[in-house]
């Protein structure tokens, strides 16, 4: 996996200027720990996708580095034909104007984090978990299966459905993120069984979209979930702009994620065309995927859109991540509707922790912020969906009010 260090010169030493030069698509140089690598080459063939390491290029990566790799001792052995040099011992540790006190305390705290277990996991909460799912799945049928269906059969049948879709969705987030079991293998084979097989998606599209977010999360031309200018605009700044940023390109769908995706439509027509034939089967399926996406759409914006979506501003880890999320108040209700979505602010600081161990963290994480006047931000349910709605309406309003004044 070597390429595009060749050129190693391990005594090499420069400065953040000369790193910074190297952001284009064909020239891209990254720091972590001090350390300088050229990932120009190496980037195409980057398990997470060429993007995400991308939007990285020509600063500062230690922390991304850290939070999206669980197996780091593993990982940095590819680091080391990319060596390149180090920055000179005159040049601070974080590029552009980065808040090193912050990035000293936060990573304090996830050494604290990690000598506290809480990125350990709970192997009976996620055994659970699944189980609730299929007895989710066999419940719908059996609804059927006793009493026929009519329409009430049918609307009920739908709703569990829609639950367990919903359900199964935060479920391949986790093994998405890495976050479920220590070795990177077996998180990624249950990723695919579940967001394939449970769900009939593709493991890669997530992986290449979503990373992207937690990477860069709320920023133009970088996060894929706020380009969406081509049909509506959010936020402050894209209302008034309306500038045209170069879409992220469609990840590509391997064989292998097209027949786990194969095998979940062979599975749900195989339990329902003996119900409702394939015309109705799917009418039925097209019916929980619209309820569905309103549970999805509703329950991960709310922690985003109504945040600030800008442009690129070089901030460091905490900083970046709290101007671009907020939580959403504990409960039993709310931690299992959305997830744990609603610490959103732990799981994209700590995006591999897994999510049971979130409202351990949020404590230590707000005393953090309070301690460097970073806004921690927490809303109840009902607040966060009224704060899209709002969002919104002032997104369109800008924009109305640009286009009136053009």
């Amino acid at each position: 996996m070597g390429g595009g260090g060749q050129h190693c010169q391990g005594s090499r030493l420069y400065t953040w200027t000369e790193v910074q030069q190297h952001c284009q698509r064909s020239d891209q140089w990254l720091v972590i720990d001090r350390k300088v690598y050229d990932i120009s080459e190496w980037v195409k063939r980057h398990p997470g996708g060429h993007r995400v390491i991308g939007h990285y290029a020509g600063e500062d990566a230690t922390d991304a580095f850290v939070a999206f790799h669980p197996e780091l001792d593993f990982v940095r052995k590819f680091l080391k034909p990319l060596l390149i040099g180090e920055l000179d011992p005159s040049e601070p540790c974080q590029d552009h104007q980065k808040n090193a006190a912050v990035t000293k305390d936060f990573r304090a705290l996830r050494e604290v984090l990690e000598r506290e277990g809480l990125f350990r996991t709970s192997p009976l909460f996620f055994c659970l978990y699944l189980g609730h799912l299929l007895v989710l799945e066999m419940l719908a049928l059996l609804v059927l299966w006793h009493w026929g269906t009519g329409w009430i059969p049918t609307l009920l049948c739908a709703v569990i459905l829609t639950t367990s879709q919903a359900q199964a969705g935060w479920l391949q987030h986790d093994f998405g993120h890495l976050s479920v079991f220590r070795k990177s293998f077996w998180n990624h084979l249950l990723h695919k069984f579940v967001i394939g097989h449970l769900k009939g998606a593709s493991a890669s599209w997530w992986n290449h979209l979503h990373f992207q977010h937690h990477a860069k999360p709320n920023i133009f031309g970088k996060d894929p979930d706020v380009n969406t200018q081509h049909a509506f605009v959010i936020g402050s700044i894209q209302p008034i702009e309306m500038f045209d940023i170069q879409h992220n390109r469609s990840a590509t769908c391997p064989l292998q994620d097209l027949a786990w995706w194969f095998s979940f439509y062979a599975r749900f027509f195989y339990s329902y065309i003996p119900f409702y034939g394939v015309f109705g089967s799917l009418a039925l399926i097209s019916f929980i995927r619209f309820l569905e996406s309103h549970w999805f759409v509703w329950v991960t914006q709310m922690n985003h859109i109504p945040m600030e979506i800008d442009h690129e501003k070089h901030q460091d880890w905490l900083t970046m991540q709290l101007s671009a999320t907020c939580n959403i108040e504990q409960s039993f209700f709310n931690d299992w509707f959305s997830g744990h979505l609603n610490f959103q602010i732990e799981h994209h600081l700590f995006p591999t922790m897994p999510r049971h161990n979130y409202w351990k963290a949020a404590p230590m994480v707000r005393a953090l912020c309070e301690k460097h006047g970073v806004r921690y931000q927490v809303k109840s349910l009902w607040q966060g969906f009224t704060d899209i709605v709002g969002s919104l309406k002032k997104s369109g309003d800008l924009w109305l009010d640009a286009y009136l004044h053009k």
